[in-house]
Protein backbone atom coordinates (compact mmCIF):
# COMPACT_ATOMS: atom_id res chain seq x y z
CA UNK A 1 0.00 0.00 0.00
CA UNK A 2 1.11 3.46 -0.56
CA UNK A 3 0.90 5.76 1.86
CA UNK A 4 -0.58 9.66 0.66
CA UNK A 5 1.36 12.11 0.20
CA UNK A 6 1.33 15.15 2.84
CA UNK A 7 0.95 17.72 0.25
CA UNK A 8 -1.74 16.06 -1.59
CA UNK A 9 -4.67 18.00 -1.72
CA UNK A 10 -7.52 16.69 -0.44
CA UNK A 11 -10.96 16.36 -2.47
CA UNK A 12 -14.17 15.68 -1.24
CA UNK A 13 -17.67 14.03 -3.36
CA UNK A 14 -20.36 11.84 -3.54
CA UNK A 15 -18.84 8.73 -4.84
CA UNK A 16 -16.29 7.71 -5.89
CA UNK A 17 -16.39 5.23 -9.10
CA UNK A 18 -13.29 3.59 -8.98
CA UNK A 19 -12.64 1.98 -12.90
CA UNK A 20 -13.41 3.69 -16.27
CA UNK A 21 -14.33 0.75 -18.28
CA UNK A 22 -17.86 0.61 -19.43
CA UNK A 23 -19.76 0.04 -16.03
CA UNK A 24 -17.49 2.40 -14.46
CA UNK A 25 -18.33 5.02 -17.53
CA UNK A 26 -21.79 4.29 -17.59
CA UNK A 27 -22.78 5.47 -13.93
CA UNK A 28 -20.23 8.40 -14.08
CA UNK A 29 -22.48 9.65 -16.65
CA UNK A 30 -25.81 8.72 -15.16
CA UNK A 31 -24.26 10.16 -11.35
CA UNK A 32 -22.72 13.71 -13.29
CA UNK A 33 -26.33 13.80 -15.23
CA UNK A 34 -28.38 13.51 -11.98
CA UNK A 35 -26.10 16.07 -10.25
CA UNK A 36 -24.02 13.88 -8.45
CA UNK A 37 -20.45 15.18 -7.16
CA UNK A 38 -18.37 12.30 -8.32
CA UNK A 39 -14.79 11.08 -8.47
CA UNK A 40 -13.71 8.62 -11.03
CA UNK A 41 -10.18 7.12 -10.86
CA UNK A 42 -8.03 4.55 -13.16
CA UNK A 43 -4.83 3.22 -13.13
CA UNK A 44 -5.13 2.84 -16.97
CA UNK A 45 -3.44 5.97 -19.22
CA UNK A 46 -6.74 6.16 -21.24
CA UNK A 47 -9.61 4.30 -22.28
CA UNK A 48 -9.47 0.96 -23.60
CA UNK A 49 -7.34 -0.30 -26.96
CA UNK A 50 -8.38 -3.55 -27.18
CA UNK A 51 -11.85 -4.44 -28.02
CA UNK A 52 -12.80 -7.42 -25.94
CA UNK A 53 -16.62 -7.23 -25.47
CA UNK A 54 -17.97 -6.22 -28.34
CA UNK A 55 -22.22 -6.82 -27.90
CA UNK A 56 -25.07 -4.64 -27.19
CA UNK A 57 -28.27 -5.96 -26.81
CA UNK A 58 -31.68 -3.45 -27.24
CA UNK A 59 -32.18 -3.29 -23.67
CA UNK A 60 -28.79 -1.44 -23.03
CA UNK A 61 -29.57 0.49 -26.52
CA UNK A 62 -32.43 1.87 -24.62
CA UNK A 63 -30.07 2.74 -21.66
CA UNK A 64 -27.83 5.22 -24.43
CA UNK A 65 -31.26 6.23 -25.82
CA UNK A 66 -32.14 7.56 -22.24
CA UNK A 67 -29.10 8.80 -21.58
CA UNK A 68 -29.33 10.56 -25.16
CA UNK A 69 -26.44 9.17 -27.16
CA UNK A 70 -28.09 6.03 -28.82
CA UNK A 71 -27.93 7.70 -32.56
CA UNK A 72 -23.82 8.04 -31.40
CA UNK A 73 -23.89 4.22 -30.72
CA UNK A 74 -26.06 3.32 -33.63
CA UNK A 75 -23.80 5.22 -36.40
CA UNK A 76 -20.80 3.50 -35.07
CA UNK A 77 -21.89 0.22 -34.76
CA UNK A 78 -22.52 -2.67 -36.86
CA UNK A 79 -25.82 -4.57 -36.95
CA UNK A 80 -26.11 -8.07 -36.54
CA UNK A 81 -29.66 -8.98 -38.61
CA UNK A 82 -29.41 -12.61 -37.87
CA UNK A 83 -28.28 -15.61 -35.87
CA UNK A 84 -26.47 -17.94 -38.06
CA UNK A 85 -26.36 -21.45 -36.40
CA UNK A 86 -24.25 -24.19 -37.74
CA UNK A 87 -22.45 -27.69 -36.91
CA UNK A 88 -18.87 -27.67 -37.92
CA UNK A 89 -18.35 -26.38 -41.70
CA UNK A 90 -22.76 -26.83 -42.28
CA UNK A 91 -24.60 -23.68 -41.95
CA UNK A 92 -28.29 -24.31 -41.86
CA UNK A 93 -29.52 -20.97 -42.42
CA UNK A 94 -30.47 -17.86 -41.10
CA UNK A 95 -32.56 -16.72 -38.07
CA UNK A 96 -34.06 -13.01 -38.52
CA UNK A 97 -34.13 -10.72 -35.10
CA UNK A 98 -36.05 -7.88 -36.57
CA UNK A 99 -39.20 -10.39 -36.73
CA UNK A 100 -38.26 -11.90 -33.34
CA UNK A 101 -38.35 -8.30 -31.54
CA UNK A 102 -40.57 -6.29 -34.05
CA UNK A 103 -42.69 -4.71 -31.54
CA UNK A 104 -41.02 -5.21 -28.20
CA UNK A 105 -38.21 -2.46 -28.44
CA UNK A 106 -37.33 0.13 -31.02
CA UNK A 107 -34.06 -1.93 -31.20
CA UNK A 108 -34.81 -5.42 -32.22
CA UNK A 109 -31.40 -6.31 -33.57
CA UNK A 110 -27.53 -6.70 -31.80
CA UNK A 111 -25.36 -4.54 -32.24
CA UNK A 112 -22.05 -4.71 -32.96
CA UNK A 113 -19.91 -2.53 -31.14
CA UNK A 114 -16.49 -3.01 -29.26
CA UNK A 115 -15.85 -2.07 -25.70
CA UNK A 116 -13.16 0.58 -26.85
CA UNK A 117 -15.94 2.17 -29.15
CA UNK A 118 -18.17 2.21 -26.34
CA UNK A 119 -15.79 3.61 -24.00
CA UNK A 120 -15.07 6.34 -26.19
CA UNK A 121 -18.61 7.69 -26.79
CA UNK A 122 -19.18 7.28 -22.88
CA UNK A 123 -15.79 9.29 -22.33
CA UNK A 124 -16.80 11.74 -24.65
CA UNK A 125 -19.85 12.69 -22.74
CA UNK A 126 -19.07 12.14 -19.90
CA UNK A 127 -16.90 15.29 -20.91
CA UNK A 128 -19.90 17.22 -22.55
CA UNK A 129 -21.99 16.79 -19.24
CA UNK A 130 -18.77 18.47 -17.33
CA UNK A 131 -17.18 15.70 -15.73
CA UNK A 132 -13.82 14.00 -16.65
CA UNK A 133 -11.96 10.78 -15.54
CA UNK A 134 -8.60 10.95 -13.28
CA UNK A 135 -5.96 8.35 -15.54
CA UNK A 136 -3.04 7.21 -14.35
CA UNK A 137 -4.70 7.15 -10.82
CA UNK A 138 -5.11 3.70 -9.11
CA UNK A 139 -6.89 3.31 -6.03
CA UNK A 140 -4.15 1.81 -3.28
CA UNK A 141 -5.94 2.20 0.11
CA UNK A 142 -9.36 2.16 0.86
CA UNK A 143 -10.87 2.76 4.24
CA UNK A 144 -14.84 3.52 5.68
CA UNK A 145 -14.85 6.63 8.04
CA UNK A 146 -17.28 8.35 10.06
CA UNK A 147 -19.10 9.61 6.90
CA UNK A 148 -18.58 7.65 4.25
CA UNK A 149 -15.34 6.17 2.62
CA UNK A 150 -11.47 7.62 2.16
CA UNK A 151 -9.49 6.39 -0.22
CA UNK A 152 -5.78 6.94 -1.58
CA UNK A 153 -6.16 7.73 -5.29
CA UNK A 154 -2.78 8.57 -7.55
CA UNK A 155 -1.24 9.39 -4.18
CA UNK A 156 -3.92 11.76 -2.86
CA UNK A 157 -6.34 11.28 -0.35
CA UNK A 158 -10.16 11.47 -1.71
CA UNK A 159 -13.00 11.05 0.71
CA UNK A 160 -16.81 10.67 -0.58
CA UNK A 161 -20.04 9.38 1.05
CA UNK A 162 -19.91 5.98 -1.53
CA UNK A 163 -17.38 4.01 -3.67
CA UNK A 164 -18.34 1.80 -6.45
CA UNK A 165 -16.54 -0.98 -7.18
CA UNK A 166 -16.53 -0.73 -11.56
CA UNK A 167 -12.69 -2.05 -11.32
CA UNK A 168 -12.85 -5.84 -13.26
CA UNK A 169 -12.57 -9.16 -12.03
CA UNK A 170 -9.80 -8.15 -10.25
CA UNK A 171 -11.43 -5.48 -8.39
CA UNK A 172 -9.75 -3.61 -5.45
CA UNK A 173 -12.62 -2.40 -4.22
CA UNK A 174 -13.96 -6.22 -3.56
CA UNK A 175 -10.70 -7.53 -2.28
CA UNK A 176 -10.64 -4.55 0.42
CA UNK A 177 -13.44 -5.93 2.05
CA UNK A 178 -12.93 -9.11 1.71
CA UNK A 179 -16.57 -10.15 -0.59
CA UNK A 180 -15.78 -13.43 -1.68
CA UNK A 181 -15.88 -14.42 -5.12
CA UNK A 182 -17.41 -18.08 -5.71
CA UNK A 183 -17.58 -19.77 -8.54
CA UNK A 184 -15.33 -22.08 -10.91
CA UNK A 185 -13.25 -21.69 -13.56
CA UNK A 186 -13.40 -23.02 -17.19
CA UNK A 187 -10.65 -25.84 -17.77
CA UNK A 188 -9.76 -24.84 -21.38
CA UNK A 189 -7.84 -21.96 -22.61
CA UNK A 190 -10.05 -20.11 -25.39
CA UNK A 191 -8.93 -17.56 -28.38
CA UNK A 192 -10.43 -14.18 -29.23
CA UNK A 193 -9.04 -12.71 -32.98
CA UNK A 194 -10.16 -9.66 -34.63
CA UNK A 195 -9.81 -11.30 -38.68
CA UNK A 196 -9.48 -9.27 -42.06
CA UNK A 197 -10.67 -10.92 -45.01
CA UNK A 198 -12.80 -13.59 -43.37
CA UNK A 199 -13.97 -16.30 -45.47
CA UNK A 200 -16.81 -19.04 -44.75
CA UNK A 201 -18.93 -17.07 -42.85
CA UNK A 202 -22.78 -15.72 -43.14
CA UNK A 203 -22.40 -12.01 -43.69
CA UNK A 204 -24.58 -9.70 -41.53
CA UNK A 205 -24.71 -12.54 -38.88
CA UNK A 206 -23.75 -13.77 -35.50
CA UNK A 207 -22.35 -17.04 -36.34
CA UNK A 208 -22.91 -19.87 -33.93
CA UNK A 209 -20.99 -23.21 -35.05
CA UNK A 210 -20.42 -26.19 -32.45
CA UNK A 211 -18.50 -28.84 -33.39
CA UNK A 212 -18.17 -32.23 -31.93
CA UNK A 213 -14.22 -31.19 -30.13
CA UNK A 214 -14.94 -27.36 -30.78
CA UNK A 215 -16.92 -24.46 -31.49
CA UNK A 216 -16.78 -21.22 -33.34
CA UNK A 217 -18.61 -17.91 -32.16
CA UNK A 218 -18.16 -15.51 -35.24
CA UNK A 219 -19.95 -11.74 -35.09
CA UNK A 220 -19.19 -8.78 -38.03
CA UNK A 221 -17.06 -6.02 -37.00
CA UNK A 222 -17.40 -2.64 -39.23
CA UNK A 223 -15.26 -3.14 -42.63
CA UNK A 224 -15.85 -5.81 -45.16
CA UNK A 225 -14.49 -8.83 -44.51
CA UNK A 226 -13.73 -8.10 -40.47
CA UNK A 227 -14.58 -10.67 -38.01
CA UNK A 228 -14.47 -11.24 -34.36
CA UNK A 229 -13.70 -14.84 -33.84
CA UNK A 230 -13.97 -16.69 -30.41
CA UNK A 231 -13.24 -20.33 -29.54
CA UNK A 232 -10.76 -23.24 -28.11
CA UNK A 233 -7.17 -23.56 -28.95
CA UNK A 234 -4.92 -26.42 -27.82
CA UNK A 235 -1.06 -27.09 -29.05
CA UNK A 236 -1.79 -29.02 -31.95
CA UNK A 237 1.81 -28.35 -33.44
CA UNK A 238 3.43 -29.65 -30.27
CA UNK A 239 5.49 -26.88 -30.00
CA UNK A 240 5.00 -26.34 -26.48
CA UNK A 241 3.12 -22.86 -27.10
CA UNK A 242 -0.44 -21.89 -27.62
CA UNK A 243 -0.48 -19.51 -30.16
CA UNK A 244 -2.53 -17.84 -33.13
CA UNK A 245 -1.31 -20.39 -36.00
CA UNK A 246 -2.66 -23.76 -33.66
CA UNK A 247 -6.20 -21.61 -33.69
CA UNK A 248 -5.77 -20.64 -37.30
CA UNK A 249 -5.56 -24.22 -38.31
CA UNK A 250 -8.55 -25.00 -36.43
CA UNK A 251 -10.89 -22.94 -37.76
CA UNK A 252 -10.04 -24.22 -41.46
CA UNK A 253 -9.92 -27.53 -40.43
CA UNK A 254 -12.98 -27.92 -38.62
CA UNK A 255 -15.08 -25.12 -40.01
CA UNK A 256 -13.76 -24.38 -43.34
CA UNK A 257 -13.04 -20.80 -42.40
CA UNK A 258 -10.40 -18.69 -43.36
CA UNK A 259 -8.85 -15.91 -42.42
CA UNK A 260 -6.16 -13.10 -44.26
CA UNK A 261 -4.64 -11.37 -41.11
CA UNK A 262 -5.43 -10.47 -37.64
CA UNK A 263 -5.48 -7.06 -36.13
CA UNK A 264 -5.69 -8.83 -32.43
CA UNK A 265 -5.05 -12.25 -30.98
CA UNK A 266 -4.90 -12.90 -27.24
CA UNK A 267 -6.20 -16.31 -25.51
CA UNK A 268 -7.78 -15.97 -22.03
CA UNK A 269 -10.01 -18.81 -19.22
CA UNK A 270 -13.27 -18.12 -18.99
CA UNK A 271 -14.58 -17.71 -15.09
CA UNK A 272 -18.16 -17.53 -13.66
CA UNK A 273 -18.04 -15.99 -10.52
CA UNK A 274 -20.49 -13.78 -8.72
CA UNK A 275 -19.92 -11.42 -5.67
CA UNK A 276 -20.92 -12.91 -2.30
CA UNK A 277 -22.43 -9.20 -1.78
CA UNK A 278 -23.05 -6.34 -4.28
CA UNK A 279 -23.08 -4.17 -1.26
CA UNK A 280 -21.20 -3.41 2.49
CA UNK A 281 -22.16 -0.53 3.41
CA UNK A 282 -20.76 2.58 1.89
CA UNK A 283 -19.00 -0.07 -0.79
CA UNK A 284 -21.06 -0.97 -3.97
CA UNK A 285 -19.68 -3.62 -6.91
CA UNK A 286 -20.86 -3.63 -10.49
CA UNK A 287 -19.94 -5.26 -13.78
CA UNK A 288 -16.80 -7.65 -13.80
CA UNK A 289 -15.96 -6.74 -10.34
CA UNK A 290 -19.26 -8.07 -8.97
CA UNK A 291 -19.71 -10.90 -11.93
CA UNK A 292 -18.34 -12.55 -14.69
CA UNK A 293 -19.04 -15.38 -16.91
CA UNK A 294 -18.75 -16.51 -20.52
CA UNK A 295 -19.08 -14.49 -23.85
CA UNK A 296 -22.22 -17.02 -24.80
CA UNK A 297 -24.92 -15.24 -25.64
CA UNK A 298 -23.23 -11.93 -25.56
CA UNK A 299 -24.36 -10.64 -21.94
CA UNK A 300 -21.26 -9.79 -19.93
CA UNK A 301 -20.91 -6.00 -20.97
CA UNK A 302 -24.32 -5.49 -21.18
CA UNK A 303 -25.21 -6.72 -17.49
CA UNK A 304 -22.72 -4.19 -16.21
CA UNK A 305 -24.10 -1.03 -18.12
CA UNK A 306 -27.14 -2.25 -16.70
CA UNK A 307 -25.64 -2.08 -13.31
CA UNK A 308 -24.64 1.00 -13.47
CA UNK A 309 -28.03 2.10 -14.79
CA UNK A 310 -29.74 0.50 -11.74
CA UNK A 311 -27.67 1.53 -9.40
CA UNK A 312 -27.29 5.48 -10.10
CA UNK A 313 -30.47 6.07 -9.94
CA UNK A 314 -30.63 4.93 -6.15
CA UNK A 315 -27.44 6.75 -5.31
CA UNK A 316 -28.94 10.41 -6.76
CA UNK A 317 -32.32 9.06 -5.13
CA UNK A 318 -30.63 9.21 -1.56
CA UNK A 319 -27.51 11.83 -2.04
CA UNK A 320 -30.48 14.19 -3.07
CA UNK A 321 -32.56 13.44 0.38
CA UNK A 322 -35.28 11.97 -1.89
CA UNK A 323 -35.10 8.48 -0.10
CA UNK A 324 -33.95 7.24 2.85
CA UNK A 325 -30.40 4.70 3.18
CA UNK A 326 -32.54 1.57 3.21
CA UNK A 327 -33.37 2.71 -0.38
CA UNK A 328 -30.16 1.56 -1.31
CA UNK A 329 -30.41 -2.32 -0.62
CA UNK A 330 -32.70 -2.62 -3.57
CA UNK A 331 -29.76 -2.61 -5.90
CA UNK A 332 -28.39 -5.95 -4.36
CA UNK A 333 -31.83 -7.24 -4.12
CA UNK A 334 -32.71 -6.33 -8.04
CA UNK A 335 -29.08 -6.61 -9.47
CA UNK A 336 -27.71 -9.89 -7.62
CA UNK A 337 -30.44 -12.26 -8.83
CA UNK A 338 -29.70 -11.10 -12.68
CA UNK A 339 -25.99 -11.82 -11.86
CA UNK A 340 -26.52 -15.28 -10.68
CA UNK A 341 -29.32 -16.43 -13.09
CA UNK A 342 -26.98 -15.15 -15.84
CA UNK A 343 -23.73 -17.31 -14.94
CA UNK A 344 -25.61 -20.21 -14.15
CA UNK A 345 -27.38 -19.97 -17.53
CA UNK A 346 -24.23 -19.54 -19.55
CA UNK A 347 -22.41 -22.07 -17.23
CA UNK A 348 -24.80 -24.33 -18.30
CA UNK A 349 -24.64 -23.59 -22.25
CA UNK A 350 -20.79 -23.00 -21.87
CA UNK A 351 -20.53 -26.61 -20.36
CA UNK A 352 -22.36 -28.25 -23.05
CA UNK A 353 -20.66 -26.69 -25.50
CA UNK A 354 -17.14 -27.23 -24.72
CA UNK A 355 -17.24 -30.23 -22.51
CA UNK A 356 -15.01 -33.23 -23.98
CA UNK A 357 -17.15 -35.62 -21.87
CA UNK A 358 -17.46 -38.78 -24.62
CA UNK A 359 -21.27 -38.80 -24.01
CA UNK A 360 -22.09 -35.09 -24.24
CA UNK A 361 -19.69 -34.81 -27.58
CA UNK A 362 -21.62 -37.86 -29.22
CA UNK A 363 -25.24 -35.56 -27.90
CA UNK A 364 -23.72 -32.75 -30.15
CA UNK A 365 -22.69 -34.25 -32.78
CA UNK A 366 -26.48 -36.24 -33.34
CA UNK A 367 -28.62 -32.95 -31.64
CA UNK A 368 -27.67 -29.97 -33.14
CA UNK A 369 -27.39 -30.98 -36.57
CA UNK A 370 -31.49 -32.14 -35.79
CA UNK A 371 -31.94 -28.96 -34.15
CA UNK A 372 -30.60 -26.28 -35.50
CA UNK A 373 -32.42 -26.43 -38.97
CA UNK A 374 -35.76 -26.73 -37.25
CA UNK A 375 -35.07 -23.75 -35.59
CA UNK A 376 -34.34 -21.27 -38.48
CA UNK A 377 -37.42 -22.57 -39.99
CA UNK A 378 -39.98 -22.42 -36.71
CA UNK A 379 -37.89 -19.79 -34.27
CA UNK A 380 -39.59 -16.80 -36.72
CA UNK A 381 -42.70 -17.84 -37.07
CA UNK A 382 -42.95 -19.03 -33.20
CA UNK A 383 -44.37 -17.16 -29.77
CA UNK A 384 -41.12 -18.28 -28.34
CA UNK A 385 -39.01 -17.09 -30.38
CA UNK A 386 -39.95 -13.85 -29.35
CA UNK A 387 -39.85 -14.76 -25.60
CA UNK A 388 -36.16 -16.14 -26.78
CA UNK A 389 -35.50 -12.65 -27.75
CA UNK A 390 -36.85 -10.97 -24.94
CA UNK A 391 -34.49 -13.11 -22.60
CA UNK A 392 -31.16 -12.44 -24.40
CA UNK A 393 -32.05 -8.95 -25.49
CA UNK A 394 -32.65 -8.34 -21.13
CA UNK A 395 -35.93 -6.82 -21.59
CA UNK A 396 -37.47 -9.68 -19.70
CA UNK A 397 -36.13 -9.17 -16.55
CA UNK A 398 -37.93 -8.70 -13.76
CA UNK A 399 -37.25 -7.30 -10.34
CA UNK A 400 -39.52 -7.75 -7.14
CA UNK A 401 -41.65 -5.26 -6.30
CA UNK A 402 -44.19 -5.73 -3.91
CA UNK A 403 -44.76 -8.82 -2.78
CA UNK A 404 -47.98 -8.29 -1.09
CA UNK A 405 -49.51 -7.58 -4.23
CA UNK A 406 -51.06 -9.84 -6.84
CA UNK A 407 -48.49 -10.66 -9.42
CA UNK A 408 -48.79 -8.71 -12.68
CA UNK A 409 -47.32 -9.36 -16.11
CA UNK A 410 -45.73 -5.44 -15.76
CA UNK A 411 -44.95 -4.75 -12.31
CA UNK A 412 -41.22 -5.14 -11.95
CA UNK A 413 -40.25 -5.17 -15.64
CA UNK A 414 -39.22 -2.88 -17.98
CA UNK A 415 -41.88 -0.50 -18.99
CA UNK A 416 -43.77 -2.54 -22.32
CA UNK A 417 -42.67 -0.32 -25.52
CA UNK A 418 -46.02 0.98 -27.25
CA UNK A 419 -44.42 3.07 -30.01
CA UNK A 420 -44.47 6.22 -28.77
CA UNK A 421 -44.15 6.13 -24.30
CA UNK A 422 -39.99 6.15 -24.55
CA UNK A 423 -39.42 9.73 -24.83
CA UNK A 424 -41.15 10.50 -21.64
CA UNK A 425 -39.08 8.28 -19.22
CA UNK A 426 -36.32 10.87 -20.55
CA UNK A 427 -37.48 12.99 -18.20
CA UNK A 428 -35.37 11.03 -15.58
CA UNK A 429 -38.41 11.66 -12.93
CA UNK A 430 -41.35 9.18 -11.28
CA UNK A 431 -44.09 8.99 -13.27
CA UNK A 432 -47.18 7.69 -13.57
CA UNK A 433 -49.09 5.76 -16.90
CA UNK A 434 -52.37 5.18 -18.26
CA UNK A 435 -53.16 3.61 -21.33
CA UNK A 436 -56.86 3.86 -23.12
CA UNK A 437 -59.50 4.82 -20.59
CA UNK A 438 -59.15 5.84 -17.48
CA UNK A 439 -60.63 8.06 -14.64
CA UNK A 440 -59.46 10.96 -13.64
CA UNK A 441 -56.50 10.11 -11.70
CA UNK A 442 -55.86 11.57 -8.18
CA UNK A 443 -53.86 14.06 -7.18
CA UNK A 444 -50.66 11.88 -6.69
CA UNK A 445 -47.90 14.97 -6.97
CA UNK A 446 -46.38 13.18 -10.03
CA UNK A 447 -46.60 13.75 -13.98
CA UNK A 448 -49.24 11.52 -15.36
CA UNK A 449 -48.99 10.51 -19.10
CA UNK A 450 -51.71 9.29 -20.92
CA UNK A 451 -51.31 7.32 -24.22
CA UNK A 452 -53.54 5.30 -26.58
CA UNK A 453 -54.55 1.64 -25.53
CA UNK A 454 -52.01 -0.67 -26.33
CA UNK A 455 -53.65 -4.27 -26.62
CA UNK A 456 -50.50 -5.71 -28.17
CA UNK A 457 -48.70 -5.34 -24.56
CA UNK A 458 -49.81 -6.18 -21.15
CA UNK A 459 -50.37 -2.46 -20.23
CA UNK A 460 -54.56 -2.35 -19.51
CA UNK A 461 -57.21 0.28 -19.92
CA UNK A 462 -58.43 1.31 -16.49
CA UNK A 463 -55.31 0.67 -14.63
CA UNK A 464 -52.22 3.53 -13.54
CA UNK A 465 -48.76 2.59 -13.53
CA UNK A 466 -45.75 4.06 -11.37
CA UNK A 467 -42.77 3.92 -13.57
CA UNK A 468 -39.60 4.28 -11.68
CA UNK A 469 -36.90 6.86 -13.88
CA UNK A 470 -35.11 4.09 -14.72
CA UNK A 471 -37.87 2.62 -16.93
CA UNK A 472 -39.06 -0.22 -14.55
CA UNK A 473 -42.64 -0.09 -13.52
CA UNK A 474 -42.93 0.00 -9.67
CA UNK A 475 -46.68 -0.83 -9.37
CA UNK A 476 -49.74 -0.69 -11.45
CA UNK A 477 -53.33 -0.47 -9.66
CA UNK A 478 -56.85 1.39 -10.66
CA UNK A 479 -57.62 5.29 -10.29
CA UNK A 480 -59.24 4.29 -6.62
CA UNK A 481 -56.33 2.12 -4.99
CA UNK A 482 -53.11 4.24 -6.85
CA UNK A 483 -52.67 6.90 -3.73
CA UNK A 484 -52.19 3.66 -0.78
CA UNK A 485 -49.94 0.88 -3.37
CA UNK A 486 -47.97 3.54 -5.12
CA UNK A 487 -47.08 5.05 -1.36
CA UNK A 488 -45.74 1.54 -0.61
CA UNK A 489 -43.83 1.53 -3.82
CA UNK A 490 -41.60 4.32 -3.74
CA UNK A 491 -38.72 4.66 -1.78
CA UNK A 492 -38.33 5.05 2.09
CA UNK A 493 -38.34 8.71 3.05
CA UNK A 494 -34.89 10.33 4.01
CA UNK A 495 -35.07 10.90 7.80
CA UNK A 496 -37.70 13.98 8.62
CA UNK A 497 -39.29 13.66 5.18
CA UNK A 498 -42.38 12.49 3.68
CA UNK A 499 -43.75 10.20 0.79
CA UNK A 500 -44.00 11.58 -2.27
CA UNK A 501 -47.50 10.41 -2.80
CA UNK A 502 -48.43 10.39 0.51
CA UNK A 503 -47.80 13.95 1.16
CA UNK A 504 -48.12 15.35 -2.05
CA UNK A 505 -44.87 16.10 -2.10
CA UNK A 506 -42.67 16.58 -5.80
CA UNK A 507 -39.73 13.78 -6.13
CA UNK A 508 -39.68 11.04 -3.26
CA UNK A 509 -38.81 13.00 -0.24
CA UNK A 510 -38.27 16.40 -1.80
CA UNK A 511 -39.22 19.33 -0.25
CA UNK A 512 -39.98 21.27 -3.23
CA UNK A 513 -43.92 21.90 -3.45
CA UNK A 514 -45.10 19.94 -6.19
CA UNK A 515 -47.04 20.87 -9.40
CA UNK A 516 -50.62 20.19 -9.97
CA UNK A 517 -50.57 16.83 -11.10
CA UNK A 518 -50.54 17.07 -15.53
CA UNK A 519 -51.97 14.94 -18.26
CA UNK A 520 -50.22 14.35 -21.32
CA UNK A 521 -51.12 12.20 -23.99
CA UNK A 522 -47.90 10.90 -25.46
CA UNK A 523 -45.92 14.03 -26.26
CA UNK A 524 -42.22 14.54 -26.03
CA UNK A 525 -41.99 17.56 -23.42
CA UNK A 526 -40.76 20.56 -24.77
CA UNK A 527 -37.43 21.77 -23.81
CA UNK A 528 -37.12 22.78 -20.36
CA UNK A 529 -40.49 21.45 -19.28
CA UNK A 530 -41.46 17.69 -17.84
CA UNK A 531 -43.78 15.40 -19.18
CA UNK A 532 -46.94 17.03 -20.21
CA UNK A 533 -45.50 20.73 -19.17
CA UNK A 534 -45.14 20.24 -15.95
CA UNK A 535 -42.48 22.78 -15.31
CA UNK A 536 -39.67 21.27 -13.23
CA UNK A 537 -39.77 23.61 -9.47
CA UNK A 538 -36.60 26.27 -9.57
CA UNK A 539 -33.77 24.80 -8.66
CA UNK A 540 -34.24 20.82 -10.21
CA UNK A 541 -33.98 19.37 -13.21
CA UNK A 542 -36.29 16.56 -13.94
CA UNK A 543 -36.00 13.90 -11.50
CA UNK A 544 -34.94 16.56 -8.90
CA UNK A 545 -31.81 16.09 -9.87
CA UNK A 546 -29.36 19.82 -9.57
CA UNK A 547 -27.21 21.28 -12.15
CA UNK A 548 -23.79 18.66 -12.48
CA UNK A 549 -20.61 19.21 -10.43
CA UNK A 550 -17.53 17.92 -10.47
CA UNK A 551 -15.28 14.99 -12.07
CA UNK A 552 -16.21 11.86 -13.44
CA UNK A 553 -15.70 7.68 -14.24
CA UNK A 554 -14.11 4.03 -13.96
CA UNK A 555 -13.12 -1.07 -14.79
CA UNK A 556 -10.18 -2.30 -14.59
CA UNK A 557 -8.74 -3.57 -17.56
CA UNK A 558 -7.90 -7.23 -17.03
CA UNK A 559 -4.11 -8.92 -17.17
CA UNK A 560 -3.11 -8.88 -20.29
CA UNK A 561 -0.33 -11.72 -20.35
CA UNK A 562 -2.12 -14.42 -23.13
CA UNK A 563 -2.94 -17.27 -20.13
CA UNK A 564 -5.02 -16.27 -17.68
CA UNK A 565 -6.51 -13.68 -19.29
CA UNK A 566 -9.94 -12.45 -18.00
CA UNK A 567 -12.63 -12.86 -20.33
CA UNK A 568 -13.80 -10.45 -23.10
CA UNK A 569 -17.47 -10.62 -22.08
CA UNK A 570 -19.55 -10.08 -25.06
Amino acid sequence: MTAPDPGASRHSCDVLVVGAGPTGLMLANWLVKLGVRVVVADGKQGPTRESRALVLQARSIEVYDQLGISDKVLETARRAEALAPGFRDRVFGRIPLGPLGSGVTPYPWIQVLEQSRNEEILHDNLQALGGSVRWNSPVTRLTPGPDGVEAVVGGETVTARYCVGADGANSIVRRSRDIAFDGVTNPHLFYVIDATAVGGLVDGSVNVRPGGDDFLLAFPMNGRGNWRLIGLVRDDDGDGKVGEDDARVRIRREFAVTYADSRWFATYRVHHRVAATFRDGPFFLAGDAAHVHSPVGGQGMNTGLQDAHNLAFKLADVIHGRAGEAWLDRYAAERRPVARTLVATTDRLFGFVTSQKLWLRAVRRAAVPFVAPVAVRLLPRASGGSRLFEYVSQIRIRYPMLPEEPRDPVVGRRLAWTGDNFPALRALEWQVHAYGDVRPPPDLGLPVHVFDAAPQTHLRPGILYLVRPDGFVAAAAPPDKAAEVFRRAMPPPAEGAGSAVARGTGAPGSAVPPPPTAMSVGSVPPAGEGPGGVVPPPGRAPGGAVPSVGEAPGGAVPPTSSEGREVPNG
